[in-house]
């Protein structure tokens, strides 16, 4: 490869991952993204397996061609002729939702339904969909407000960490808490994990529940006061139990799992809070008893995706290491077998936990640049 400067020359071409239909994705050759004068060309290093790309994958949700992967961490290659404050070399880590701050939902600051925030400012080819399953990334000059520089100390995993801690972070705060407040989080994988430590981190005493023992060990580890399996029969007296009989201030939902809503609106104290974090598959329904909404008022909110006014306290969380995000880790695969970690990630096994994507150049986990 050709450089000039210093600077490594731009290739032509990429290998990327191509959705094309149902449980279908293709390694594929395709044209490296051009970029505007106001925009960032980034060549990938890290990208997360997430769950909202897993069921887009699966349940084809979304039509083809797309290349998907959006929690995406990379060195800055090219900068736009008109694009300040950022270099060449620059290791970042990318938030592809930024909302417009103007309209009417942006004035409710309900982020997530703003119609900027609705399109996917960062994109390796096709309709824009993220785009770090591919080696470079085109970022848009309107999410360019959400990109983190990296500090040398951390690594690019860390980077592609910030969007997903950023999710649950927004989550919390649409809870009313005071500290040392109980808090049930149902489902321990890498998002009830995260539920767990930043709730642990805000001094409350988080009841973790879970299927696997291994995953509640973890859950201590994360911060968790308390530990149950969903499944005993006793689940519901335990809980309580815990409370002091006062029933919990909220529970968070982390699984699509109808069951877990219907306890944790059982275990919800009068005028507590559930919020459902992983019901995002249109359609689905569930009978409950609206009287405990209306009469306990019992409130029953959801949160979905990230606030990029958020960053800069989850950079600080995650980077300053209060919350070490390497510990959720379990599973780094090349791009070629991103289909395999998709498997994985949509099939978890006892020692898995969060799975990423790794580029050639940038196999440790840890590898800070």
């Amino acid at each position: 490869m050709v450089k000039t400067l210093g600077v490594p020359a731009i290739p032509k071409t990429m290998r990327a991952v191509i959705y094309r239909g149902l449980n279908d994705l293709r390694v594929e050759t395709v044209p490296v993204p051009r970029i505007q004068s106001d925009e960032l060309l980034v060549k990938v290093a890290v990208c997360g397996v997430c769950p909202t790309d897993i069921k887009k994958i699966q349940f084809g949700t979304v039509p083809p061609p797309r290349i998907f992967g959006h929690e995406t961490a990379g060195t800055i290659s090219q900068v736009g002729a008109r694009l300040k404050g950022f270099r060449i070399g620059e290791r970042v880590a990318l938030h592809h939702h930024v909302p417009c701050l103007d309209c009417h939902a942006c004035r409710h600051r309900a982020f997530a339904q703003c119609a900027q925030y609705k399109r996917t400012g960062i994109t390796a080819g096709f309709e824009p969909a993220g785009g770090g399953y591919a080696e470079y990334v085109r970022v848009m000059a309107f999410v360019l407000p959400g990109v983190v520089k990296i500090p040398g100390k951390n690594s690019f995993v860390e980077g592609a960490m910030l969007e997903p801690v950023n999710t649950v972070l927004k989550a919390i705060k649409r809870l009313s808490l005071l500290p040392e407040d109980f808090v049930l989080v149902i489902g321990q994988g890498p998002i009830g994990l995260m539920f767990t430590r930043l709730l642990a981190l805000r001094g409350m005493r988080v009841v973790a529940s879970d299927l696997l023992p291994a995953r509640l060990k973890l859950a201590k580890r994360f911060g968790a006061k308390f530990v149950l399996r969903p499944d005993e029969k006793s689940f519901c007296a335990k809980a309580m139990g815990m409370t002091r009989r006062r029933g919990l201030d909220a529970a968070i939902v982390t699984v699509p799992s109808d069951a877990a809503v219907h306890q944790a609106q059982e275990l919800a104290r009068g005028a507590g809070q559930v919020l459902l974090f992983a019901h995002t598959r249109r359609g689905a329904s569930t009978e409950l008893d609206l009287s405990a909404v209306c009469l306990e008022e019992k409130d029953l909110i959801g949160s979905y995706s990230s606030d990029f006014t958020l960053q800069h306290e989850v950079a600080e969380l995650v980077f300053g290491r209060r919350f070490d995000v390497r510990g959720l880790i379990t599973h780094q695969f090349p791009l070629e077998q991103t289909e395999d970690a998709i498997q994985l990630a949509a099939r978890p096994k006892a020692g898995s936990l969060k799975i990423v994507i790794v580029q050639d150049d940038h196999h440790s986990i840890n590898r800070r640049g």
